[in-house]
């Protein structure tokens, strides 16, 4: 028998390629976490240094400004190619183009140790994702990958990123397959997706770093009633993580339209932001948040808080800053969560950990990932609660997004069927052209 013959023989049967492509992405997923995982430990224990040197030197503050414009001159001269991030690796996921400038990575990890050193509210996780998507892309070249490993490739990235910075494992598997296309998951990369996130969170826990420990003490039973608050206090979750994501799009358009040299944009809102750092007496609503959010399963915080953080947050992103939105959603959410228990009647810590994940979904379109996180996070015992404030805040964000090169793949309801295939970022081009085309037909 000829080895033509042999190989036939051994391809006939399926398991055999199968075994195949097992090895080649378990050993590429291997390099990544070791490379991922050890850079998102160095960018954790900065952030982490960059937050205490802030908060033990409070007049550091005052050179908000200056970090901007640092922020805003690399970007203008290095990074015009990345300035896009999160959205840049949608697009390329989407219609592969070009290898991603890996100029991308040591951009973002800057700009946002920046961000956090001069007091900006921002997060870590559009920082994790860019870094694992512009590290995984160099296979790409390497390996001389085809256009649908090189997909792979990048949501292995993507995974890989998002659940080392965070530590939950499942959630960033299934948030780099759930992302890429509105109410669809790629599920040809789940084997990639989850490898990546495995061995990039064990890389970067070797290095001693811990992650922020959560805990709700008290689930409600799940009852008719206790049902229909749940749905109810999803709604409420998705209305603001719908704010959120319209805030994050006013700023940036209002900077980009009135301000026409980028690193301008940066230092006026850095300027606005530290005067009103100094005339609110408060770092609470600057940088991540962590002592906020774990407060809010436990003790009651202001009615205001989450509004607040929503708009430090909303405004330091539009204005040009480097960071991430999962953190300051976590926030947002955990504290609106803590301010429902005046009229719906679940327990704090359940409400605080129900709009942690859920505000999250609905600004990012991802509830099956949110969902995931939340039961590693808090428990499977409360993941009938978890699951349907995420499920709830999912639809009734509406076709909105922090990420503005999502695509609708499968439309949340019927009344947006003709938006399919649309990116997020269209839909509100399209209404304007049709408002303004049956505005001319009233005319007439």
């Amino acid at each position: 028998m000829d080895k033509n013959k042999i190989k036939s023989f051994l391809f006939s049967f399926e398991q055999i390629p199968t075994l195949l492509y097992l090895l080649k992405w378990t050993l590429i997923c291997l390099v990544l976490g070791v490379i991922v995982g050890g850079v998102s430990a160095f960018f954790l224990l900065s952030l982490e240094w960059a937050t205490n040197y802030r908060e033990s030197h409070l007049w550091i503050i005052a050179l908000l400004p200056v970090g901007g414009f640092i922020i805003g001159l690399s970007y203008h001269l290095f990074g015009s190619s990345v300035v896009k991030g999160n959205n840049l690796l949608l697009e390329e996921l989407h219609s592969p183009k070009k290898i991603i400038p890996f100029r991308m990575a040591p951009l973002v990890l800057f700009g946002t140790i920046v961000t956090h050193l001069f007091g900006g509210s921002a997060g870590r996780e559009g920082t994790a994702v860019q870094i694992g998507g512009a590290i995984a892309d160099r296979f790409t070249k390497i390996l001389n990958l085809s256009k649908r490993d090189r997909q792979i490739v990048l949501i292995a990235g993507i995974s890989a990123g998002f659940a080392s910075v965070f530590g939950t494992t499942l959630a960033g598997g299934i948030f780099a397959l759930e992302v890429l296309i509105l109410g669809r998951i790629r599920l040809d990369a789940i084997i990639p997706s989850f490898m990546a996130a495995v061995f990039a969170n064990y890389f970067c826990e070797i290095w001693g770093v811990s992650h922020t420990q959560y805990t709700i003490s008290t689930v409600a039973e799940m009852t008719p009633i206790n049902l229909l608050w749940s749905l109810l206090a999803g709604i409420i979750f998705g209305l603001v993580a719908m704010l959120f994501s319209k805030s994050t799009h006013f700023w940036s358009n209002l900077f980009n339209k009135h301000i026409k040299y980028p690193p301008l944009r940066p230092v006026i809102g850095g300027t606005l932001l530290a005067i009103a750092i100094y005339f609110m007496g408060t770092t609470k609503y600057i940088g991540l948040g962590i002592p906020t959010i774990v407060d809010a399963f436990n003790i009651d915080l202001n009615s205001y808080d989450f509004i607040l953080k929503l708009l430090f947050t909303s405004f330091t992103l539009g204005a040009g800053f480097k960071g991430g939105e999962v953190t300051p959603l976590f926030f947002i959410g955990a504290a609106l969560g803590n301010v429902l228990i005046w009229f719906i009647p679940l327990p704090m810590g359940l409400l605080a950990g129900m709009g942690f994940v859920a505000v999250f979904a609905g600004a990012t379109n991802t509830p099956l990932a949110c969902t995931v996180m939340g039961i590693e996070l808090f428990g499977i015992e409360s993941g009938v609660f978890i699951a349907l404030a995420c499920s709830t805040a999912y639809l009734f964000s509406g076709h909105t997004g922090v990420y503005s090169s999502q695509i609708i793949g499968s439309p949340k309801h019927s009344l947006f069927i003709r938006e399919k295939g649309l990116h997020l970022s269209e839909i509100k081009n399209k209404r304007t052209k049709t408002e303004q085309k049956n505005g001319e037909l009233d005319d007439d």
